[in-house]
């Protein structure tokens, strides 16, 4: 399934629902809890959108995975499922970003770990360790393995993947969701080189990371 209409399929429960409370509301003749409603209804709608996104596809170019604010790079060594070293871009993505996700590369989808967790405020540094997350690892047809990590927030309470393993992605292909506010990290070799600055605004499927080595 590409999962590519205008707005994704599981914001379709919550968009229907704050319709058909506005509906209600509206011929009860309410008007400032129907102004509120429809307000509402509107941040659910945008919230879902799933916009097309263009990019040039330069060779080794890494590009953003969600959309966002960078607030950490760091140089990690990994452990577990993750073990290695790696520079480590972490993008923040509040409520009125969008919150579909993308292939930062493209490549084989070769495992992916979900791990249940808290659900702190995902521009917290501890929110990368303790909150719920999903880790997706893509490995490149030259061998390099990147890593995306879907982290919930302290609203968002659903982690949605839209890959498994044995995929074989395309960059910028869409591969899930985060709802309501959440956080997502790549990782990439320790020697590939990051254009990307702490505080730069990035965008899914289109803002260049850096470069894999």
């Amino acid at each position: 399934m590409k999962h590519d209409s205008l707005i994704a399929e599981e914001g379709y429960p919550f968009i229907i629902v704050s319709l058909v409370i506005t509906v209600i509301i509206a011929a009860l003749n309410i008007k400032w809890l129907f102004a509120l409603s429809s307000l509402i209804s509107l941040f659910v709608i945008c919230f879902f959108r799933n916009p097309e996104r263009f990019f040039q596809d330069d060779e080794k170019l890494v590009i953003s995975p969600a959309d966002g604010k960078v607030i950490k790079l760091e140089n990690v060594e990994g452990s577990g499922a993750m073990t290695g070293k790696f520079k480590k871009i972490s993008i923040f993505m509040n409520v009125f970003n969008v919150h579909v996700n993308r292939a930062p590369y493209g490549g084989k989808i070769e495992a992916i770990n979900y791990y249940e967790g808290k659900f702190l405020s995902a521009n917290l540094d501890k929110a990368s360790s303790d909150n719920e997350r999903n880790a997706i690892q893509i490995r490149t047809d030259n061998g390099s393995l990147i890593w995306v990590v879907q982290i919930a927030g302290l609203i968002a309470r659903r982690i949605v993947c839209w890959v498994k393993v044995g995929d074989i992605v395309k960059k910028g292909e869409r591969i899930g969701l985060i709802r309501f506010g959440s956080r997502v990290e790549v990782y990439l070799p320790e020697d590939s080189r990051i254009t990307v600055k702490v505080g730069e605004k990035v965008k899914a499927g289109e803002t260049p990371l850096g470069y894999l080595p």
